[in-house]
């Protein structure tokens, strides 16, 4: 490498025998006092730099030593010492007896400076160390110069006081090495018991997991086969009640029917009763019928292309005639064209009947709607009414099976209308929602995909 020297120096000596070993070191330490190194610094360097001189002197019989203050790019400043060898080393390379050296300064380097061979090493200035203008560096040089070299005794007593220090510091230092390493001990066995409860209580709650995981299990499964049961029963009693139902049916007719005896008054009364009872007892049977074959999963759609043209117009036709109330208009609008999705016919016709059925029932005075809107390759139906509609907290609960919303707007019905329209809905691959508040009437919106499920 290749640097140049930063004159004038701090300081200059020589070193030609063994005792200018001892004034090296000296002087090396009030150099770094007065460059403004801390005391550990301050024996760091000295330490190496006699180091350093035994070798030279060993080596090649002494060497010119001088100590420089030189800044650097980052604006911080290094205390250098350049050892210059009276004589050429071996192999122009130098490399220290004691591996400690380049531990105890910043930097370590054989350098040519000016055409000749210089060992210098470096260390680094506090930031809150004095500046070094030149008024500083001319004080310095001037306290050096002043500076009475001690003898090697009295050197020896310093690198002695500087042990014992050293030793004490040691000392200290494994004290609180060993305070540290028992209270590490001691977190240690800490860590490990907590380690272990915590294991422990892990193992505890893995084995109420698993324990729960069996009890759900097997809950689900008495619950699927409830709700089996349920199903089989509702279809079984529907299917034999519809028999019966029929018949009384069919007798009120023939009681009712003008080539029968002549009834009085009160026995046509009784009688109209009687088949309007039996009708609603069949609605609720054939629904009853409906949700049981939907909940069984034996139902499949019949998938096919469905023109909705035709199919809102028949519930133009059908529904009409329920928009009994005067103040009640029923409004089918015309889908948007092209109007055709891939469905079952019959099973959305249902959901559609229904929910529009539904509207009439619960609506006095305004309109029930049905629409239609295609977006984004799903198909909307909106059924809306002018009804007094339905409070935030029940809008899942009228999708239970026979619940109904109390209130004195509450009209006959069996409570399975919506949870089958759902059902079928979701067997069609689609969603049906509600939008509802007191007042302001309620919205169903049954989205289904254009390709079916």
């Amino acid at each position: 490498m290749t640097g140049e020297l930063a004159p004038p120096p701090l300081l200059q000596m020589a070193l030609r025998v063994e005792h200018d070993i001892f004034l090296v070191r000296q002087r090396g330490r009030e150099v770094a006092a007065a460059v403004g190194l801390e005391h550990q610094d301050q024996v760091r360097i000295a330490t190496a730099l006699s180091e350093v001189a035994r070798d030279l002197l060993r080596l090649v019989g002494g060497a010119e030593v001088s100590f420089h203050l030189h800044g650097s790019a980052d604006g911080r400043h290094h205390l250098h010492v350049d050892l210059a060898p009276v004589a050429p080393l071996p192999d122009e390379r130098y490399e220290p007896q004691s591996g400690a050296v380049s531990r105890l300064v910043d930097s370590l380097l054989v350098l040519t400076v000016k055409g000749d061979t210089v060992v210098r090493m470096s260390r680094r200035v506090p930031a809150n160390a004095p500046a070094p203008t030149p008024e500083r560096l001319a004080e310095f040089r001037d306290e050096l110069d002043r500076a009475a070299p001690g003898s090697a005794l009295d050197e020896l007593a310093a690198q002695n006081q500087q042990l014992i220090a050293a030793l004490d510091e040691v000392r200290t230092q494994r004290d609180e090495l060993a305070v540290l390493n028992e209270e590490l001990a001691e977190t240690n066995r800490g860590v490990v018991a907590l380690y272990n409860q915590l294991t422990e209580e892990l193992e505890e709650t893995n084995r109420g997991v698993v324990a729960l995981y069996a009890e759900l299990d097997e809950k689900s499964a008495q619950l699927r086969a409830a709700s089996e049961s349920k199903s089989r029963f509702l279809a079984n009693v529907s299917h034999e009640l519809r028999a019966p139902v029929t018949a009384i049916m069919g007798l009120g007719r023939l009681l009712a029917d003008a080539a029968s005896d002549p009834l009085t008054g009160e026995q046509a009364r009784q009688v109209g009763l009687i088949r309007s009872s039996a009708a609603d007892l069949l609605g609720l049977v054939n629904e009853l019928l409906d949700l049981a074959k939907a909940e069984s999963g034996r139902m499949e759609p019949d998938w096919a292309e469905v023109d909705l043209r035709p199919l809102f117009g028949q519930l133009r036709g059908t529904l009409r005639a329920l928009a009994t109330r005067p103040g009640v208009e029923l409004v089918v609008e015309e889908p948007p064209v092209p109007a055709v999705l891939r469905t079952d016919e019959v099973l959305l016709g249902q959901v559609l009947r229904n929910l529009l059925h539904n509207g009439l029932k619960f609506t006095e005075r305004g309109e029930v709607r049905l629409r239609a809107q295609l977006g984004d390759d799903r198909w909307t139906f909106v059924v809306s009414d002018t009804g007094p509609g339905i409070a935030p907290e029940l809008h899942e609960r009228i999708f239970e099976e026979f619940y109904q919303v109390p209130g004195a707007t509450r009209v006959g019905g069996t409570g399975l209308g919506l949870p089958y329209a759902r059902r079928l809905v979701t067997l069609l691959g689609g969603t049906l929602e509600l939008t509802s508040e007191p007042g302001r009437g309620s919205t169903f919106c049954v989205s289904l995909p254009t390709g079916g499920a």
